[in-house]
């Protein structure tokens, strides 16, 4: 069965993820209790507001109202549509509607700031379409208590309750994903189309769909789209039973009796299913071509390239101007390794977006622009080591999918160790320093955000002025948050390794708690069972 695959199996992974993925963090469903809820219930509901044109036209000179209204005046009656809950009308809300679609916001996110006016814009539309969906939003600095107990803890969240039990909000963050998401939750994934008119209609409002073609209405190939429909939540799905109407929304449409096909607004806007009907097929499909050539990372759609792992991603961060050379060679590019990679492209100006990727193969202050891929199915990342080119990046790509392009490690550049009582350890000099070294070495594994390792460096301070002149114990200390190497595989910091020079393959961790002393015994001791030299004192 179609299961996406988790989207990072170790930590760094999971810190792009916490850091990207940070400003929407919807809470955990759960049976709604409002009983504590401050104020007296409201006598009725407050209707939606009905926009008032009478009121309009009485405030414009004559015949402006013939003017087509400027998007901050549709957006702006747009917003008055959705419900604000407050103290007093949260609980009648949502016990009293079957869909209620929540916004947690605060004034000062700007990312909230960002999303209510297609939040607005969506609740717009699914008026019109008669949608059974309340949209409603909650100032969380305004009511806290309220927010607490809809179990909203970040900005924006969005929230759908269903007769008072909530799940959170998985689809996109435009508005017509929004309305999509919203109209597949209540009851309506498909979209039939009967005529040509109807087609026109919804081709104004739909950049992007699945459009299927059925004699009838039934059977197992029909049973396997309606089930794909179903379970995704991100894009439109259509149904029709005539050719012509096919062909007028799938303009590429051959003639045959059962059709399936993507239309998005891309260089790639046809493509057409060519797999068995079966829901898991299609949904790879989707998943396989929803995204554009190359997709430009924002806040707002960081969720869904994140939750897109089943390829290897390419990502370009460099300054748009840059990037604009790079755009036409890089869709061809993109086209070649349509099935095998994910190109993105992240603006280096913008920190939240590009640093963390930055940070994880060590080029945090870059100005430069910068190419790197991540293998979510193998935890393994790579970075384009030459000039930033079509040719490179092509070339780059041929060896990501052919695997002879080798995982790249983060290292600090190589120390000098001269005269040192311990040695620096960086990813480069790993080897050579510690796993073919022929003495026995006592590495320190610290991070500059460890609370305990300036305790634990101290000791190893101590020991190496102890163990002074014992030529074959070596003391060392690498920094996990800069330097990485696929043979050190550490979660915990500090963290301790003792590798004698003849098993360097399994090192033996010492207890970072223990003493000063007792860290001394445990070093003789292992020392001792080898036929080393010992010391039995501080």
């Amino acid at each position: 069965m179609y299961t996406p695959k988790p989207s990072s199996r170790f930590v760094l992974f999971t810190l792009i993820l916490l850091l990207l993925l940070s400003f929407l963090t919807p809470a955990i469903s759960s049976e709604l209790d409002l009983d504590d809820v401050d104020g007296d219930d409201m006598e009725g509901l407050e209707e939606l507001i009905a926009l008032d044109e009478e009121e309009d036209l009485q405030q414009k000179p004559e015949g402006a109202h013939h003017e087509k209204q400027s998007e901050a005046e549709f957006v702006s009656k747009a917003q008055r549509i959705v419900l604000e809950l407050n103290n007093d009308n949260t609980k009648r809300a949502i016990d009293g509607n079957e869909y209620v679609l929540v916004l947690g916001y605060t004034p000062w996110c700007a990312r909230s700031a960002e999303l209510m006016p297609k939040f607005a814009v969506a609740a717009t539309a699914l008026k019109e379409l008669g949608s059974p969906l309340l949209m409603a939003k909650i100032d969380a600095e305004r009511y806290p208590k309220v927010a607490s107990t809809l179990e909203i803890k970040g900005f924006p969240t969005l929230l759908l309750f269903v007769n008072g039990t909530s799940q959170p909000y998985t689809g996109g963050f435009s508005a017509e994903e929004l309305v999509i998401w919203a109209r597949k939750k209540t009851g309506v994934p498909i979209i039939r189309i009967s005529s040509d008119a109807e087609a026109r209609h919804f081709l104004k409002k739909h950049s992007m769909f699945v459009v299927g073609l059925f004699e009838k209405f039934e059977g197992s190939d029909y049973d396997e789209f309606t089930k794909a429909a179903e379970m995704d939540s991100e894009i439109q799905f259509v149904e029709t039973n005539n050719a012509e109407i096919a062909k007028h929304l799938f303009p590429d449409f051959k003639p045959t009796s059962v059709f399936l096909g993507l239309v998005k607004s891309e260089p790639e806007k046809y493509t057409e299913y060519e797999g068995s009907f079966s829901t898991d097929g299609i949904l790879q499909f989707l998943d396989d071509n929803k995204f554009p050539l190359t997709t430009v990372l924002t806040e707002l759609n960081a969720a869904g390239v994140y939750s897109n792992t089943n390829k290897l991603q390419v990502l370009i961060i460099a300054e748009p101007d840059d990037f604009k050379k790079l755009v036409e060679p890089l869709q061809d590019i993109a086209r070649k390794f349509k099935s095998k990679i994910m190109f993105i492209f992240v603006d280096i100006r913008e920190e939240n977006l590009a640093k963390p990727f930055l940070s994880m193969v060590g080029l945090e202050e870059s100005k430069d622009s910068v190419v790197v891929s991540f293998n979510y199915s193998s935890s393994l990342k790579y970075l384009l080591e030459s000039d930033t080119t079509p040719t490179s990046i092509e070339d780059f790509c041929s060896g990501l999918v052919s695997g002879t392009v080798s995982p790249y490690y983060k290292s600090q550049p190589i120390p000098d160790n001269k005269n040192m009582s311990i040695l620096t350890v960086v990813g480069k000099t790993f080897d050579e320093l510690i796993l073919n070294s022929p003495e026995n070495i006592l590495l320190e594994i610290h991070t500059p955000w460890c609370i305990t390792c300036e305790t634990t460096s101290k000791q190893m301070e101590k020991l190496a002025k102890h163990f002074k002149g014992l030529d074959n114990l070596i003391f060392a200390r690498i920094d996990a948050s800069l330097n990485e190497h696929p043979k050190l595989q550490v979660d915990d910091y500090p963290t301790l390794l003792f590798y004698l020079a003849d098993e360097k393959t399994n090192p033996i961790p010492l207890p970072t708690k223990s003493s000063t002393k007792e860290l001394a015994a445990l070093i003789n001791n292992s020392l001792k069972e080898h036929n080393r030299e010992i010391r039995d004192e501080l």
